[in-house]
Protein backbone atom coordinates (compact mmCIF):
# COMPACT_ATOMS: atom_id res chain seq x y z
CA UNK A 1 0.00 0.00 0.00
CA UNK A 2 1.15 3.32 -1.05
CA UNK A 3 1.72 5.59 2.28
CA UNK A 4 -0.86 8.50 2.34
CA UNK A 5 -2.71 7.16 -0.99
CA UNK A 6 -4.89 4.66 1.17
CA UNK A 7 -7.13 4.58 -1.78
CA UNK A 8 -8.99 7.59 -1.57
CA UNK A 9 -9.54 9.92 -3.96
CA UNK A 10 -10.50 12.65 -2.35
CA UNK A 11 -8.71 15.24 -0.64
CA UNK A 12 -5.47 16.93 -1.31
CA UNK A 13 -2.34 15.02 -1.87
CA UNK A 14 0.18 16.01 1.39
CA UNK A 15 4.15 15.64 0.91
CA UNK A 16 4.77 14.56 4.75
CA UNK A 17 2.89 12.10 7.27
CA UNK A 18 -0.50 13.25 9.03
CA UNK A 19 0.79 14.36 12.92
CA UNK A 20 -1.77 11.79 15.05
CA UNK A 21 -2.86 12.97 18.43
CA UNK A 22 -4.36 9.99 20.46
CA UNK A 23 -6.92 11.10 23.28
CA UNK A 24 -7.83 8.68 26.23
CA UNK A 25 -10.47 9.27 28.42
CA UNK A 26 -10.18 7.41 31.74
CA UNK A 27 -13.23 5.20 33.10
CA UNK A 28 -16.03 6.66 30.39
CA UNK A 29 -18.65 4.33 29.39
CA UNK A 30 -19.82 3.62 25.65
CA UNK A 31 -23.18 5.48 26.29
CA UNK A 32 -21.38 8.64 27.74
CA UNK A 33 -20.74 10.37 23.97
CA UNK A 34 -24.30 11.81 23.23
CA UNK A 35 -23.58 11.83 19.48
CA UNK A 36 -23.23 8.04 20.29
CA UNK A 37 -26.38 7.66 23.12
CA UNK A 38 -28.90 10.36 22.07
CA UNK A 39 -31.87 9.10 23.90
CA UNK A 40 -29.96 7.97 26.94
CA UNK A 41 -27.12 10.23 27.16
CA UNK A 42 -28.09 12.84 29.65
CA UNK A 43 -24.13 14.62 30.21
CA UNK A 44 -23.68 17.26 26.76
CA UNK A 45 -20.61 16.34 25.06
CA UNK A 46 -20.61 18.97 22.13
CA UNK A 47 -16.64 18.36 22.17
CA UNK A 48 -16.88 14.44 21.08
CA UNK A 49 -19.91 15.28 19.26
CA UNK A 50 -18.44 17.87 17.22
CA UNK A 51 -15.38 15.42 16.52
CA UNK A 52 -17.65 12.77 15.42
CA UNK A 53 -19.49 15.25 13.06
CA UNK A 54 -16.27 16.19 11.66
CA UNK A 55 -15.19 12.41 10.45
CA UNK A 56 -15.87 8.60 11.69
CA UNK A 57 -17.71 6.96 14.84
CA UNK A 58 -16.41 3.26 14.90
CA UNK A 59 -19.18 2.18 16.90
CA UNK A 60 -17.94 -1.25 17.47
CA UNK A 61 -14.31 -0.39 18.87
CA UNK A 62 -13.12 -2.84 21.94
CA UNK A 63 -10.33 -1.75 24.91
CA UNK A 64 -7.74 -5.19 24.84
CA UNK A 65 -9.03 -5.30 28.45
CA UNK A 66 -12.14 -3.94 30.67
CA UNK A 67 -9.32 -1.73 32.84
CA UNK A 68 -6.92 0.68 32.59
CA UNK A 69 -3.47 -0.61 33.14
CA UNK A 70 -3.71 -3.70 30.28
CA UNK A 71 -5.55 -1.83 27.79
CA UNK A 72 -2.83 1.34 27.84
CA UNK A 73 -0.07 -1.92 27.21
CA UNK A 74 -1.87 -3.27 24.34
CA UNK A 75 -2.18 0.65 22.74
CA UNK A 76 1.21 1.12 22.85
CA UNK A 77 2.56 -1.94 21.85
CA UNK A 78 -0.21 -3.86 19.46
CA UNK A 79 -0.06 -6.82 21.96
CA UNK A 80 -2.52 -8.60 24.12
CA UNK A 81 -1.89 -7.45 27.96
CA UNK A 82 -2.49 -10.87 29.43
CA UNK A 83 0.77 -12.11 27.27
CA UNK A 84 2.73 -10.01 30.10
CA UNK A 85 3.19 -11.35 33.52
CA UNK A 86 0.28 -8.89 34.38
CA UNK A 87 -2.54 -11.67 34.74
CA UNK A 88 -5.30 -9.64 36.07
CA UNK A 89 -6.09 -6.12 38.09
CA UNK A 90 -3.02 -3.33 37.56
CA UNK A 91 -0.56 -1.71 38.50
CA UNK A 92 0.27 0.72 41.55
CA UNK A 93 1.99 4.28 41.27
CA UNK A 94 5.67 2.70 42.13
CA UNK A 95 5.14 -0.60 40.12
CA UNK A 96 8.23 -1.12 38.04
CA UNK A 97 7.58 -1.40 34.08
CA UNK A 98 5.04 -3.40 32.22
CA UNK A 99 6.58 -2.72 29.10
CA UNK A 100 9.93 -4.95 28.17
CA UNK A 101 12.72 -2.57 27.46
CA UNK A 102 13.16 -4.39 24.54
CA UNK A 103 9.67 -4.31 23.23
CA UNK A 104 8.73 -1.66 20.09
CA UNK A 105 5.84 0.95 21.29
CA UNK A 106 3.49 2.62 18.70
CA UNK A 107 5.79 5.50 19.66
CA UNK A 108 9.62 4.15 18.92
CA UNK A 109 7.66 3.04 15.28
CA UNK A 110 6.88 6.87 14.62
CA UNK A 111 10.11 8.48 16.33
CA UNK A 112 12.13 5.82 13.72
CA UNK A 113 10.16 7.52 10.77
CA UNK A 114 10.76 11.24 11.82
CA UNK A 115 7.58 11.88 14.44
CA UNK A 116 8.40 13.76 17.71
CA UNK A 117 6.56 12.06 20.40
CA UNK A 118 5.10 12.88 23.58
CA UNK A 119 2.98 11.34 26.25
CA UNK A 120 0.77 13.55 28.45
CA UNK A 121 -0.83 12.72 31.63
CA UNK A 122 -1.56 9.41 33.24
CA UNK A 123 1.08 6.75 32.21
CA UNK A 124 0.07 3.97 34.65
CA UNK A 125 2.30 1.39 32.76
CA UNK A 126 5.12 1.45 35.66
CA UNK A 127 8.41 2.50 35.87
CA UNK A 128 11.49 2.04 38.02
CA UNK A 129 11.05 4.60 40.60
CA UNK A 130 14.54 5.67 42.23
CA UNK A 131 15.07 5.15 46.19
CA UNK A 132 17.89 6.23 48.91
CA UNK A 133 18.93 3.01 49.47
CA UNK A 134 18.85 1.19 45.65
CA UNK A 135 16.34 -1.46 46.87
CA UNK A 136 12.82 -1.25 45.45
CA UNK A 137 10.01 1.48 46.66
CA UNK A 138 8.94 -0.10 49.86
CA UNK A 139 5.83 -1.88 49.97
CA UNK A 140 2.30 -0.13 50.35
CA UNK A 141 1.52 3.73 49.14
CA UNK A 142 3.22 5.38 51.75
CA UNK A 143 7.37 3.68 50.94
CA UNK A 144 9.78 5.56 52.98
CA UNK A 145 12.82 5.24 50.48
CA UNK A 146 12.03 7.36 47.49
CA UNK A 147 14.84 9.64 46.12
CA UNK A 148 12.41 12.76 45.33
CA UNK A 149 15.79 14.08 43.63
CA UNK A 150 16.46 10.92 41.86
CA UNK A 151 16.15 10.14 37.79
CA UNK A 152 13.53 7.86 37.33
CA UNK A 153 14.54 5.07 34.82
CA UNK A 154 12.63 3.00 31.84
CA UNK A 155 9.46 5.55 31.97
CA UNK A 156 7.64 6.76 28.90
CA UNK A 157 10.76 8.45 27.63
CA UNK A 158 12.76 5.13 27.60
CA UNK A 159 9.80 3.81 26.13
CA UNK A 160 9.62 5.79 22.54
CA UNK A 161 8.80 9.43 23.89
CA UNK A 162 10.74 12.22 23.05
CA UNK A 163 8.97 13.94 26.18
CA UNK A 164 6.62 13.04 29.07
CA UNK A 165 4.61 15.27 31.58
CA UNK A 166 2.40 13.70 33.67
CA UNK A 167 1.44 11.12 36.97
CA UNK A 168 3.07 7.81 37.40
CA UNK A 169 -0.58 6.09 37.67
CA UNK A 170 -4.44 7.05 37.95
CA UNK A 171 -4.90 10.04 40.57
CA UNK A 172 -6.42 8.03 43.59
CA UNK A 173 -2.77 5.83 43.89
CA UNK A 174 0.37 7.91 45.54
CA UNK A 175 2.72 9.20 44.78
CA UNK A 176 0.55 12.61 44.30
CA UNK A 177 3.42 14.01 42.46
CA UNK A 178 4.14 15.50 38.81
CA UNK A 179 6.60 13.74 36.73
CA UNK A 180 8.59 15.59 33.63
CA UNK A 181 10.22 13.35 31.54
CA UNK A 182 12.71 11.57 33.71
CA UNK A 183 12.44 13.75 37.10
CA UNK A 184 9.82 14.35 39.35
CA UNK A 185 8.87 18.03 39.94
CA UNK A 186 9.03 19.00 43.18
CA UNK A 187 9.72 16.72 45.82
CA UNK A 188 6.69 14.72 47.41
CA UNK A 189 7.31 15.73 51.22
CA UNK A 190 3.63 15.69 52.36
CA UNK A 191 1.00 13.62 53.26
CA UNK A 192 -2.04 13.83 51.28
CA UNK A 193 -5.06 11.67 50.79
CA UNK A 194 -7.36 10.90 47.67
CA UNK A 195 -9.18 7.84 48.09
CA UNK A 196 -5.39 6.48 49.31
CA UNK A 197 -2.67 8.35 51.18
CA UNK A 198 0.77 8.55 50.79
CA UNK A 199 3.39 10.86 49.50
CA UNK A 200 2.51 14.46 47.86
CA UNK A 201 4.42 17.50 46.78
CA UNK A 202 2.77 20.19 49.03
CA UNK A 203 1.22 22.58 46.45
CA UNK A 204 -0.12 19.41 43.86
CA UNK A 205 -4.06 19.35 44.49
CA UNK A 206 -5.98 16.10 42.63
CA UNK A 207 -8.52 19.34 41.48
CA UNK A 208 -5.59 20.76 39.21
CA UNK A 209 -4.81 18.09 37.54
CA UNK A 210 -6.91 17.75 34.63
CA UNK A 211 -6.61 21.80 33.61
CA UNK A 212 -3.03 20.99 34.19
CA UNK A 213 -2.61 18.13 31.46
CA UNK A 214 -4.93 20.35 29.25
CA UNK A 215 -2.67 23.31 29.62
CA UNK A 216 0.45 20.89 28.91
CA UNK A 217 -1.75 19.35 25.96
CA UNK A 218 -2.75 22.26 24.24
CA UNK A 219 1.15 23.81 24.73
CA UNK A 220 2.76 21.16 23.17
CA UNK A 221 0.23 21.05 19.83
CA UNK A 222 0.97 24.92 19.82
CA UNK A 223 4.98 24.51 19.86
CA UNK A 224 4.76 21.76 16.84
CA UNK A 225 5.47 23.09 13.60
CA UNK A 226 4.91 21.45 9.85
CA UNK A 227 8.66 20.76 9.36
CA UNK A 228 7.88 17.59 11.69
CA UNK A 229 5.62 15.24 11.92
CA UNK A 230 4.32 14.63 15.99
CA UNK A 231 2.38 12.14 17.90
CA UNK A 232 0.77 13.30 20.92
CA UNK A 233 -0.26 10.39 23.48
CA UNK A 234 -2.55 12.46 25.29
CA UNK A 235 -3.92 10.40 28.60
CA UNK A 236 -6.66 11.78 30.62
CA UNK A 237 -7.11 11.15 34.19
CA UNK A 238 -10.66 11.91 34.02
CA UNK A 239 -13.55 10.94 34.62
CA UNK A 240 -12.03 8.05 36.88
CA UNK A 241 -11.76 8.26 40.72
CA UNK A 242 -11.14 10.54 42.53
CA UNK A 243 -14.34 12.50 40.69
CA UNK A 244 -13.29 15.66 41.62
CA UNK A 245 -14.77 18.58 38.50
CA UNK A 246 -12.65 22.07 38.73
CA UNK A 247 -15.51 24.75 40.61
CA UNK A 248 -16.46 26.06 37.44
CA UNK A 249 -18.27 22.69 36.42
CA UNK A 250 -19.72 21.87 39.74
CA UNK A 251 -23.23 22.09 39.47
CA UNK A 252 -22.83 21.80 35.19
CA UNK A 253 -24.59 18.72 34.63
CA UNK A 254 -28.18 17.49 35.42
CA UNK A 255 -27.04 14.25 37.06
CA UNK A 256 -24.79 15.23 39.51
CA UNK A 257 -20.67 15.29 40.74
CA UNK A 258 -19.83 12.62 37.94
CA UNK A 259 -21.74 13.84 35.35
CA UNK A 260 -19.98 17.43 35.51
CA UNK A 261 -16.54 15.58 35.35
CA UNK A 262 -17.29 14.29 31.92
CA UNK A 263 -18.45 17.91 31.12
CA UNK A 264 -15.25 19.10 32.04
CA UNK A 265 -13.24 16.00 30.29
CA UNK A 266 -15.15 17.05 26.88
CA UNK A 267 -14.21 20.52 27.16
CA UNK A 268 -10.21 19.47 27.65
CA UNK A 269 -11.20 17.61 24.62
CA UNK A 270 -12.63 20.53 22.63
CA UNK A 271 -9.56 22.83 23.51
CA UNK A 272 -7.05 19.77 22.23
CA UNK A 273 -9.07 19.85 19.33
CA UNK A 274 -9.07 24.00 18.97
CA UNK A 275 -5.61 24.13 19.32
CA UNK A 276 -5.40 21.63 16.80
CA UNK A 277 -7.82 23.80 14.48
CA UNK A 278 -5.76 26.97 15.23
CA UNK A 279 -2.16 25.21 13.41
CA UNK A 280 -1.43 25.45 10.23
CA UNK A 281 -1.59 21.70 9.99
CA UNK A 282 -5.36 21.17 11.33
CA UNK A 283 -6.43 19.43 7.75
CA UNK A 284 -3.74 16.57 8.07
CA UNK A 285 -3.98 15.96 11.81
CA UNK A 286 -5.47 12.82 12.81
CA UNK A 287 -7.39 12.89 16.24
CA UNK A 288 -8.87 9.85 17.55
CA UNK A 289 -11.08 10.08 20.88
CA UNK A 290 -11.57 7.09 23.14
CA UNK A 291 -11.74 5.46 26.38
CA UNK A 292 -9.30 3.21 28.02
CA UNK A 293 -12.80 0.55 29.29
CA UNK A 294 -16.08 0.95 30.37
CA UNK A 295 -17.48 3.37 33.44
CA UNK A 296 -16.82 2.53 37.01
CA UNK A 297 -19.15 1.86 39.58
CA UNK A 298 -17.90 4.35 41.50
CA UNK A 299 -19.77 6.66 39.28
CA UNK A 300 -22.69 4.89 41.57
CA UNK A 301 -24.65 3.84 37.62
CA UNK A 302 -27.79 2.87 39.03
CA UNK A 303 -28.46 6.42 40.54
CA UNK A 304 -27.30 8.22 37.06
CA UNK A 305 -29.65 5.33 35.29
CA UNK A 306 -32.43 6.42 37.66
CA UNK A 307 -31.69 9.90 36.14
CA UNK A 308 -32.19 8.49 32.56
CA UNK A 309 -27.90 8.62 31.97
CA UNK A 310 -27.27 4.97 30.76
CA UNK A 311 -23.16 4.69 31.11
CA UNK A 312 -23.52 1.76 28.67
CA UNK A 313 -25.69 2.68 26.18
CA UNK A 314 -27.38 -0.34 25.46
CA UNK A 315 -24.62 -2.75 26.44
CA UNK A 316 -24.75 -4.83 29.55
CA UNK A 317 -21.71 -4.16 32.37
CA UNK A 318 -19.36 -2.05 32.86
CA UNK A 319 -15.82 -1.63 34.17
CA UNK A 320 -13.96 -4.27 34.72
CA UNK A 321 -16.53 -6.82 32.77
CA UNK A 322 -16.55 -9.36 30.12
CA UNK A 323 -19.85 -8.19 29.30
CA UNK A 324 -19.44 -5.62 26.11
CA UNK A 325 -19.87 -2.49 28.56
CA UNK A 326 -16.35 -3.71 30.39
CA UNK A 327 -14.80 -2.85 26.87
CA UNK A 328 -16.69 -1.66 23.95
CA UNK A 329 -15.70 1.58 23.96
CA UNK A 330 -16.14 5.13 22.25
CA UNK A 331 -14.22 5.41 19.10
CA UNK A 332 -14.83 8.46 17.31
CA UNK A 333 -11.23 9.77 14.53
CA UNK A 334 -11.15 12.82 12.51
CA UNK A 335 -8.80 13.55 9.63
CA UNK A 336 -10.08 16.32 7.60
CA UNK A 337 -8.14 15.40 4.75
CA UNK A 338 -8.85 11.89 4.42
CA UNK A 339 -12.17 10.93 6.16
CA UNK A 340 -15.30 12.48 5.17
CA UNK A 341 -17.02 13.96 7.88
CA UNK A 342 -20.38 12.34 9.58
CA UNK A 343 -19.48 8.67 8.61
CA UNK A 344 -19.63 5.52 10.41
CA UNK A 345 -18.07 2.15 10.51
CA UNK A 346 -19.05 -0.86 12.51
CA UNK A 347 -16.52 -3.09 11.43
CA UNK A 348 -14.55 -4.74 14.71
CA UNK A 349 -11.44 -3.00 16.23
CA UNK A 350 -9.46 -3.16 18.50
CA UNK A 351 -7.45 -0.29 20.76
CA UNK A 352 -4.30 -2.66 19.60
CA UNK A 353 -4.76 -1.73 16.17
CA UNK A 354 -3.16 1.24 16.38
CA UNK A 355 -0.16 0.32 15.45
CA UNK A 356 -0.71 -1.77 12.65
CA UNK A 357 -2.54 0.86 11.58
CA UNK A 358 0.11 3.50 11.34
CA UNK A 359 2.45 0.90 10.00
CA UNK A 360 0.16 1.08 7.18
CA UNK A 361 -0.56 4.63 7.11
CA UNK A 362 3.23 5.26 6.38
CA UNK A 363 3.70 2.33 4.65
CA UNK A 364 6.30 0.95 6.29
CA UNK A 365 6.73 -2.48 7.34
CA UNK A 366 6.07 -3.68 11.35
CA UNK A 367 9.40 -4.61 13.26
CA UNK A 368 9.61 -8.27 13.64
CA UNK A 369 8.93 -9.82 16.84
CA UNK A 370 6.43 -6.28 17.47
CA UNK A 371 2.63 -5.35 17.55
CA UNK A 372 1.42 -9.13 17.26
CA UNK A 373 -1.98 -8.71 17.33
CA UNK A 374 -2.62 -6.02 15.65
CA UNK A 375 -4.74 -4.92 12.29
CA UNK A 376 -4.61 -2.10 10.48
CA UNK A 377 -7.85 -0.43 10.01
CA UNK A 378 -6.95 1.79 8.10
CA UNK A 379 -9.21 0.52 4.60
CA UNK A 380 -12.52 1.18 7.46
CA UNK A 381 -11.92 5.04 7.15
CA UNK A 382 -13.31 5.02 3.81
CA UNK A 383 -15.71 2.46 3.82
CA UNK A 384 -13.96 -0.36 3.00
CA UNK A 385 -13.17 -4.14 4.29
CA UNK A 386 -10.23 -5.04 7.04
CA UNK A 387 -8.14 -7.10 5.69
CA UNK A 388 -7.56 -9.13 8.93
CA UNK A 389 -5.38 -11.97 9.17
CA UNK A 390 -7.35 -12.62 12.78
CA UNK A 391 -10.02 -14.73 13.38
CA UNK A 392 -11.64 -13.06 15.89
CA UNK A 393 -10.47 -10.64 18.77
CA UNK A 394 -10.01 -11.41 22.47
CA UNK A 395 -11.22 -9.79 25.74
CA UNK A 396 -10.01 -10.00 29.05
CA UNK A 397 -11.47 -8.65 32.19
CA UNK A 398 -9.60 -7.42 35.49
CA UNK A 399 -9.83 -10.61 37.47
CA UNK A 400 -8.18 -12.76 34.04
CA UNK A 401 -11.28 -14.21 32.41
CA UNK A 402 -11.37 -14.79 28.88
CA UNK A 403 -14.24 -14.23 26.05
CA UNK A 404 -13.29 -14.70 22.22
CA UNK A 405 -15.01 -13.08 19.75
CA UNK A 406 -15.51 -14.22 15.89
CA UNK A 407 -17.92 -12.12 13.58
CA UNK A 408 -21.54 -11.84 15.93
CA UNK A 409 -20.42 -14.55 18.00
CA UNK A 410 -19.46 -14.01 21.45
CA UNK A 411 -18.05 -16.85 24.02
CA UNK A 412 -17.38 -16.05 27.62
CA UNK A 413 -15.26 -17.94 30.06
CA UNK A 414 -17.43 -17.00 33.31
CA UNK A 415 -20.43 -17.74 34.97
CA UNK A 416 -21.43 -14.22 35.50
CA UNK A 417 -19.90 -10.89 34.70
CA UNK A 418 -16.47 -12.29 34.92
CA UNK A 419 -15.65 -8.87 36.75
CA UNK A 420 -17.22 -6.43 38.98
CA UNK A 421 -20.78 -5.92 37.98
CA UNK A 422 -23.16 -8.81 39.84
CA UNK A 423 -23.11 -11.20 39.72
CA UNK A 424 -19.44 -11.63 40.23
CA UNK A 425 -17.81 -14.88 39.62
CA UNK A 426 -17.70 -16.12 43.29
CA UNK A 427 -21.77 -15.05 43.98
CA UNK A 428 -22.47 -17.34 40.87
CA UNK A 429 -24.08 -20.40 42.24
CA UNK A 430 -21.53 -23.27 41.64
CA UNK A 431 -24.10 -25.10 39.29
CA UNK A 432 -24.12 -22.47 36.70
CA UNK A 433 -23.26 -23.23 33.27
CA UNK A 434 -19.26 -22.90 32.87
CA UNK A 435 -19.81 -20.22 30.09
CA UNK A 436 -21.84 -17.65 28.08
CA UNK A 437 -22.51 -18.00 24.60
CA UNK A 438 -24.09 -14.65 23.15
CA UNK A 439 -25.12 -13.46 19.36
CA UNK A 440 -24.30 -9.88 19.51
CA UNK A 441 -26.30 -9.10 15.91
CA UNK A 442 -29.62 -9.83 17.79
CA UNK A 443 -28.58 -9.61 21.89
CA UNK A 444 -26.42 -6.55 21.95
CA UNK A 445 -27.53 -6.78 25.45
CA UNK A 446 -25.94 -10.18 26.31
CA UNK A 447 -29.24 -11.43 27.75
CA UNK A 448 -30.16 -14.44 26.02
CA UNK A 449 -26.82 -17.43 26.83
CA UNK A 450 -27.10 -20.04 23.74
CA UNK A 451 -23.87 -21.69 25.32
CA UNK A 452 -26.46 -25.41 25.47
CA UNK A 453 -27.75 -23.99 22.59
CA UNK A 454 -24.78 -23.88 20.18
CA UNK A 455 -22.51 -26.15 21.38
CA UNK A 456 -20.99 -26.35 17.83
CA UNK A 457 -20.20 -22.33 18.01
CA UNK A 458 -19.14 -22.36 21.22
CA UNK A 459 -16.19 -25.17 20.80
CA UNK A 460 -14.91 -23.43 17.30
CA UNK A 461 -14.15 -20.25 19.25
CA UNK A 462 -12.79 -22.22 22.09
CA UNK A 463 -10.49 -23.44 20.17
CA UNK A 464 -9.43 -20.22 18.30
CA UNK A 465 -8.93 -18.73 21.64
CA UNK A 466 -6.94 -21.56 22.48
CA UNK A 467 -4.91 -21.27 19.32
CA UNK A 468 -4.31 -17.50 19.68
CA UNK A 469 -2.93 -17.92 23.00
CA UNK A 470 -0.92 -20.98 22.48
CA UNK A 471 1.12 -19.29 19.33
CA UNK A 472 2.00 -16.18 21.29
CA UNK A 473 0.45 -13.94 17.98
CA UNK A 474 -3.20 -13.92 16.81
CA UNK A 475 -1.62 -12.48 13.80
CA UNK A 476 -0.10 -14.49 10.80
CA UNK A 477 3.33 -14.82 11.05
CA UNK A 478 5.84 -17.06 12.73
CA UNK A 479 4.42 -18.08 16.29
CA UNK A 480 5.79 -15.77 18.95
CA UNK A 481 6.16 -16.51 22.94
CA UNK A 482 3.88 -15.10 25.28
CA UNK A 483 5.95 -14.06 28.60
CA UNK A 484 4.88 -16.54 31.03
CA UNK A 485 3.43 -19.75 30.26
CA UNK A 486 1.21 -21.67 31.02
CA UNK A 487 -1.55 -18.68 30.65
CA UNK A 488 -4.60 -20.18 32.62
CA UNK A 489 -7.32 -20.41 29.85
CA UNK A 490 -10.68 -21.56 32.28
CA UNK A 491 -10.46 -19.08 35.42
CA UNK A 492 -14.09 -20.67 36.62
CA UNK A 493 -11.98 -23.73 37.38
CA UNK A 494 -9.90 -25.27 39.23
Amino acid sequence: MTAFAIGMDAGPAFAGPPNIVFILADDMGYGEVSAMNPDRCKVPTPAIDRLAAQGMSMTDAHSSSSVCTPTRYSILTGRYNWRTKLQRFVLYGYSPPLIDSNRVTVADLLKDQGYHTAAIGKWHLGMDIPTTDGKAPGKGHNPRNIDWKGSIQNGPTSRGFDYFYGISASLDMTPFIFIENDRFVGEATAIKKYIREGPAEPDFDAVDVLPIVKQKAVQYIKQQTKERPYFAYIALNSPHTPILPSPEWQGKSSVGRYGDFVMQTDAVVGAIVDAIDQSDSAENTIVIFTTDNGCSAMAKIEQLKEKGHYVSGPLRGSKGDLWEGGHRVPFVLRWPAKVEPGTRSDQTIGQWDLMATCADLLGTELPSGAAEDSVSFLPALQGQPIQSTRQGIIHHAIDGHFAYRAGNWKLMLARGSGGLTAPREKAVAADALEAQLYNLATDIGEADNLYLNEPDIASRLLSLLESDIRRGRSTQGADSQNDIEPIRIWKNQK
